[in-house]
């Protein structure tokens, strides 16, 4: 029976060894304070190692649920690398928990832009925006212009710059209505 039991007791210890935390990674996810992993994050993309940044950061959203940091900072690093719909998320991750960050509702704002520009820009290549779509996108536009004080929402890869339209006076109706109706480019005046 003994002879039995040893086997039992040594493969019990292996996978109990197997199971603890050592030194590896498992530490690394789970840093002493939010200030060290975005420290770690920081020399990990001085390091050019954005994926190592990344991991360190999500381990700090994990250990630390409250705080706004990680998710800030997450948010940062896929609007970096294009990826607006996770630096959505991400920064509405950080608004949950800070609702009036400003970095977090600009990245949220922005990322929402550059992915309402591409739907919009495929639209139009498609020919399938008009009518009343196309008058609200306009007036969101302008809105969205008057409010960030841009002339231009999105940048482009436009070579020279479009000149502003003239205001319009009293009985002349309204001006920019013509002028991006008269324009081949239906999205004239949203630039």
């Amino acid at each position: 029976m003994l002879t039995r039991l040893i086997p039992a007791v040594a493969c019990a210890a292996l996978l109990a060894a197997c199971a603890s935390p050592g030194d590896g990674a498992s530490s690394a996810a789970k840093p002493a304070t939010v200030a060290a992993a975005i420290a770690g994050a920081d020399a990990a993309v001085a390091a050019g190692q954005s994926d190592k940044a990344y991991a360190l950061l999500k381990g700090a959203s994990m250990a630390f649920p409250t705080d706004k940091t990680p998710w800030v900072r997450m948010a940062q690093m896929r609007f970096d690398a294009n990826d607006y719909g996770e630096a959505i998320v991400h920064a509405q991750e950080a608004l949950e928990r800070d609702p009036d960050d400003t970095l977090a509702n600009s990245i949220a704002a922005v990322s929402g832009l550059r992915v309402t520009s591409k739907a919009l820009a495929e639209l139009t290549r498609k020919n399938k925006l008009n009518g009343d779509v196309k008058s609200e996108a306009q007036d969101l536009a302008k809105l969205l212009r008057t409010s960030l004080g841009e002339e231009v929402l999105v940048p482009g890869n436009r070579t020279k710059p479009t000149p502003k339209p003239p205001k319009p006076t009293p009985g002349s109706g309204s001006s920019k209505t013509a002028t991006a109706s008269s324009s081949s480019d239906p999205f004239g005046a949203l630039k």
